[in-house]
């Protein structure tokens, strides 16, 4: 073979090994990202079933699935819209305002005479007896409260003093107007009502409460219940149980 077929024949098997190098290290780099791929793809499936199933923290400790009281009755129509753009249960009052506070502290919660808004939030409350609604009234820490009239209904604008935890309508809406950042319980806002709150008693009704916060069944003290900011809560003595109302914060601006 002459020099010059020599060359050209190492040449070719030189080009050959190039080629066949550079096809081992694409078949890697593909293999690499496939896995990758499956990996990320596995990662996605995991936490599309984790959204699915709602996780571990689904079901918050201290409550249980809306779903372990069985059936539940239908919420009734709500009412017409009151002066906070809420509904107002066409249902009598649970209880009236005549025992409530007229100044003193409750529970270490203070009557001023204007509104504290450094701590500023709203949640609302619905109660229902023997599956029939009761309204939560207006002036529940407002002592001496006086209504305005306004073309959505009467709106307790001002009072002898105003307690961190009140309500200006019959709507359910409790204001939470406080000088300091804390957590409040629904408990203390029974007691500047000056109604009873346990497991088996709701004001002047009396039977097995349940309560409904945020659409979960609240399994501690109906007290302990926080209030905490657009908290929907929900107690029911007796049965039937109705299911759980909302109302629509966005309407209401606040």
């Amino acid at each position: 073979m002459s020099k010059q077929n020599s060359r050209e024949s190492r040449r070719q098997r030189l080009e050959q090994a190039r080629k066949a190098e550079q096809q081992r290290k694409r078949r890697i780099r593909v293999a690499a990202i496939g896995g990758g791929a499956v990996i990320v793809a596995a990662a996605i499936a995991v936490g599309v079933t984790l959204a699915v199933s709602g996780g571990s923290s689904a079901t918050p400790a201290g409550y249980a699935p809306l779903s372990t009281l069985g059936a539940l009755q239908p919420a009734p129509a709500a009412g017409p819209l009151g002066p906070e753009a809420v509904p107002v249960p066409s249902a009598p009052a649970l209880a009236s305002t005549a025992t409530a506070a007229t100044g003193s502290p409750v529970d270490g919660i203070s009557c001023n005479a204007g509104e504290q808004t450094l701590f500023h939030i709203h949640a609302h409350l619905t109660i229902f007896v023997n599956g029939a609604a009761r309204q939560v009234p207006a002036s529940i820490g407002i002592p001496g409260g006086v209504a305005q009239q306004t073309q959505a209904g009467p709106f307790i604008g001002s009072g002898t003093c105003f307690y961190w935890l009140h309500t200006h309508a019959a709507d359910g809406i409790v204001h939470i107007e406080s000088p300091v950042q804390r957590t409040y319980t629904l408990g203390q806002f029974f007691d500047e009502w000056g109604q009873q709150l346990g497991p088996d008693v709701v004001g002047p009704a009396h039977g097995h409460v349940t309560v409904l916060v945020n659409g979960k069944v609240f399994t501690g003290n109906p007290r302990d219940v926080p209030l905490t900011k657009h908290a929907e809560i929900q107690l029911e003595v007796g049965t039937p149980l109705v299911a759980p109302e909302s109302i629509s914060w966005a309407n209401t601006g606040l």
